[in-house]
């Protein structure tokens, strides 16, 4: 039920505004990647200090 709420949101969002959709799609885009190198270079130094 609430994946149905979540795209019935999306596409109004969509239809209502496509340029502001896809800025926050950039936006969280960017985070994610950064929250990914972020845990990938903590488990470096982690993994470095092991040794």
């Amino acid at each position: 039920m609430a994946l149905v709420v979540i795209v019935l949101f999306l596409g109004f969002y969509l239809l209502r505004d496509p340029s502001g959709l896809a800025d926050v799609s950039g936006r969280a885009g960017d985070g994610a990647w950064n929250l990914t190198t972020d845990l990938f270079e903590a488990t470096i130094r982690f993994l470095d200090e092991l040794v």
